[in-house]
């Protein structure tokens, strides 16, 4: 039976609990409620999203009455870190495959940027009944961040889609297994700067390994015009490309990029949600830096990209299919986890101190450093002229076989961590 969050909220309910799990430590996805052995085998089931992950928590906010949620892939080079998504979903089978998909994410992005952490991402299930006053949502984040607590430091967040800088302080009013936190508390602060950055370079990267030049002369299509975007196209303009053209539906995020760029080589179009003509654009680079699934067997057939390297997360809708449907067209696709790595790298050691230029950070910008992105990029790009497969799938195989890497010091123990949870009774532990 497919049920919505707020169905599992009710049923955990009605088990007199707060919490639930579902771990897999002896390579069975197992659940602390018995109500919860359908979606088990669901999840299981779903064998492009699920990849044996460590574990899914989950628990009821007790300020907020919001399903709060976090998830957990490998970590063997270290505990699980990913941002927190503020998000409404339809079922929980959808915020289940969500989760998955973005924890796997997390861990490739990590393992191929040669940070110690493993793959993690959080969810809290927005409820459209309830009036979002800043009242809740503080609520809300205050109630994540005793949850994050409650884990013992296995799974560390950040900020992501729908979170924002003051919803993290909020966290970190409630846990010390936070990034991103705000400057005024010791934190890293806002990494849009430096992921725009990360892509460009890893445009540049893809265009050398083709034989196509620098980004000089070039023509842009951008997908999507927020933080990331703004910050982007300065970054284009000053390499000299002959054109960007940008779409968004938001006519805020419009105005801001035309109040921030006077300049002719700048082209911006406010378009509805469903809009797609971006992707018939001939450019030399598209870069989605909007929504996840945007690659599909519906957009593909329309692109006149040579290259697609972007900002937005989980860019193809299935990546098999969609990664060697990009390959049969001979366009390059530049991985997500690839490009847009900054975001993690910026917050991944802020909690050995802050530097305004930490060569730690900068070095992944550096074109010569072995780990950074343009040699990552072109390492990538090398490997898929023998292995056959799409630059996706060897992405992933590079990424699974560094994932494989024990941390220096604390190897697995997040694993650890999980296990002793299980062992001292956490689900029970939240009883209503």
């Amino acid at each position: 039976m497919i049920i919505s969050p707020t169905e599992l909220v009710a049923q955990l309910r009605g088990a007199g609990s707060r919490r639930a799990y579902l771990v897999n430590l002896d390579g069975r996805l197992r659940p602390s409620h018995a109500f919860l052995q359908p979606l088990a085998e669901r999840i299981v089931a779903d064998r492009e999203n699920y990849r044996g992950h460590l574990a899914i928590f989950f628990e009821i906010g007790k300020a907020s009455e919001h399903l709060l949620c976090a998830f957990i892939d490998r970590t063997r080079r270290g505990q699980a870190a990913g941002g927190v998504r503020y998000w409404s979903y339809e079922t929980t089978e959808q915020l289940v495959h969500d989760g998955l998909r973005l924890a796997t994410g997390m861990g490739h992005k990590c393992a191929l940027a040669g940070l110690w952490w493993g793959g993690g991402k959080g969810v809290i299930a927005r409820r459209s009944d309830l009036a979002q006053t800043p009242a809740l949502r503080q609520a809300i984040y205050q109630d994540y961040g005793r949850f994050i607590s409650g884990l013992r430091g296995c799974y560390v967040t950040a900020e992501d889609v729908g979170t924002r800088p003051a919803d993290m302080a909020a966290i970190f009013q409630t846990t010390r297994h936070t990034t991103c936190i705000p400057p005024q508390v010791g934190g890293s602060g806002n990494p849009s700067v430096l992921t725009a950055r990360g892509v460009v370079v890893a445009m540049e990267a893809a265009l050398e390994a083709r034989g196509l030049g620098s980004l000089a002369g070039k023509r842009i299509a951008m997908q999507g015009l927020g933080q990331v975007s703004l910050y982007m196209i300065g970054e284009l303009l000053e390499r000299g490309v002959e054109r960007i053209i940008g779409h968004d539906i938001d006519p805020q995020a419009i105005a801001a990029v035309r109040e921030r760029y006077a300049d002719s080589r700048l082209e911006v179009r406010c378009v509805d949600r469903n809009d797609t003509t971006l992707f018939s654009e001939r450019c030399d680079v598209l870069a989605p830096n909007a929504v996840g699934a945007v690659l599909n067997p519906q957009t593909i057939p329309q692109l006149r990209a040579k290259i697609i390297c972007g900002g937005a997360n989980n860019q193809l809708a299935e990546m098999v299919r969609d990664g060697r449907a990009l390959a049969e067209r001979g366009i390059v696709y530049v991985p997500d986890f690839v490009a847009n790595r900054m975001g993690i790298v910026n917050c991944a050691n802020e909690q050995y101190g802050c530097l305004s230029s930490d060569p730690a950070i900068e070095r992944h910008l550096d074109r010569q450093w072995e780990e950074g992105i343009f040699q990552r990029v072109q390492q990538i790009l090398t490997r898929t002229e023998t292995s056959q497969r799409s630059t996706a799938e060897e992405a992933v195989q590079l990424a699974d076989e560094l994932a494989e890497h024990p941390h220096p010091i604390w190897g697995d123990r997040a694993r650890m961590i999980v296990a002793d949870l299980v062992d001292n009774g956490w689900a029970a532990s939240g009883e209503s």
